[in-house]
């Protein structure tokens, strides 16, 4: 029998929900492109009930314990005395989120004899070192497709909110005034802008088509071009690098796996060959700016605005620069948490670890490590490496 060890965000504050907002969600059968919903032999929650934090406990304890497993669930993650470090060294099973990720570096890795298994409540892997999890042969998957078309809403929602300048004024309206031209000095239509993405997979793909009625000339770049039908259909202008879609780009949205080859893709120099006053959206990962000159550019104009709820580390330090910045307009890593988002996401994982401990495959579409090396939907999006170095800061927002 195995333990699993499961590291998901806290609880909200004012207790775990006894009611929500809304009595159902839809049910939806297959994703855009025809892959099938996570497919367990069953589940034990409601779907829409709040399953990501710590008492929702993803909806496993049942299943596993009936199965004579162990489940420790936990929030406490970062720094040498945290529960992840004292319960990771006999655990089989690690199951992490990357809105409150447990970073396996090897160096925890290497504290674990007994891991065989990682899998991301969510999409994306980086908080795993993949070269480190190669070396040791360990398994890591994830539920693919799961909440990328939340993320997709999200970008949009972004986009939108910084263009139109909305946060600001929901601001004047929180503080009793009506300040309509301080409101309307940063706000512009989206229409007729050039909008770019860097990254056309699942999440980018799904970011042009939903903006595409808005009017807007939409260009991409991504290392798998896409099919001549769809860039017709879509009025797409491909890129053949991210340095030459960000120079045509009022809104550059980036929704591309961090890994070494995008670690600080928006540095400095990337920045500087965007148009003066574009909007920079970021739902991917928080590593692939970086931090100081996505500040440094608000400051001083280069940057119009910045949006995302992708930061590094995860949770940031309390003195993060992007929590204080200016034109900013971030959340914490929600977008692919929605209530809806969970219940696909907790299903995938129950399926992963049905076909796991019953000795079945794996779908490929979950695999990124699998037999020492990148497999299934990792050999498509990611490279070889190590994403996760001074993942460690987390510890700081502790304090």
């Amino acid at each position: 029998m195995a333990k699993v060890l499961c590291v998901l965000y806290d609880d909200p504050v004012d207790g775990y929900p006894k009611s929500y907002a809304i009595d159902s969600i839809p049910k939806l059968e297959k994703y855009p492109g025809g892959q099938t919903m996570p497919t367990p032999k069953g589940i034990d929650f409601k779907p829409g009930a709040l399953l990501g934090c710590v008492s929702g406990e993803l909806g496993l304890r049942k299943f596993l314990e009936s199965n004579g497993h162990t489940l420790v669930v936990t929030s406490d993650k970062d720094g040498a005395n945290s529960t992840l470090d004292r319960e990771l060294v006999d655990a089989e099973v690690v199951i992490s989120q990357p809105f409150w990720p447990a970073y396996l570096t090897r160096e925890r890795i290497a504290k674990a004899p007994k891991l065989k298994l990682a899998i991301t409540a969510g999409i994306g892997s980086d908080h795993v070192d993949l070269q480190a999890a190669m070396d040791r042969e360990l398994t890591v998957a994830e539920v693919t497709y799961c909440n990328s078309i939340s993320v997709a809403e999200h970008v949009v929602m972004m986009i939108l909110a910084l263009v139109r300048n909305y946060i600001p004024s929901y601001d004047w309206v929180i503080k009793n005034g009506w300040n309509i031209a301080d409101c309307a000095a940063r706000s512009y239509d989206v229409e007729g802008m050039n909008v770019g993405t860097v990254g056309a997979g699942r999440i980018g793909s799904a970011v042009l088509r939903r903006m595409k009625p808005f009017d807007v000339k939409l260009h991409y770049t991504d290392r798998h071009r896409l099919s001549p039908e769809i860039e017709k259909e879509l009025g797409l202008t491909f890129h053949p690098n991210a340095e030459s879609l960000v120079k045509v780009c009022d809104v550059v949205t980036i929704n591309t796996p961090l890994h070494p080859e995008t670690e600080h893709m928006f540095d400095d120099a990337m920045i500087g060959k965007m148009k003066r006053g574009a909007y920079l959206v970021n739902t991917a990962r928080g590593k692939i700016c970086d931090r100081d000159a996505v500040a440094r550019a608000l400051k001083d104009g280069q940057l119009a605005g910045y949006a995302g709820d992708v930061w590094f580390p995860q949770p940031p330090p309390k003195d993060h620069p992007w929590r204080s910045m200016p034109h900013h307009g971030m959340t914490p890593h929600v977008s692919g948490t929605s209530l809806s988002a969970q219940a696909r996401y907790a299903a995938g994982v129950r399926e992963i670890l049905e076909c796991w401990f019953e000795k079945r495959p794996i779908r490929d579409e979950y695999l990124i490590v699998s037999g020492g090396k990148l497999a299934g939907a990792g050999a498509h999006s990611y490279s070889a490496g190590n994403a996760t170095g001074g993942s460690e800061e987390a510890a700081k927002f502790k304090k």
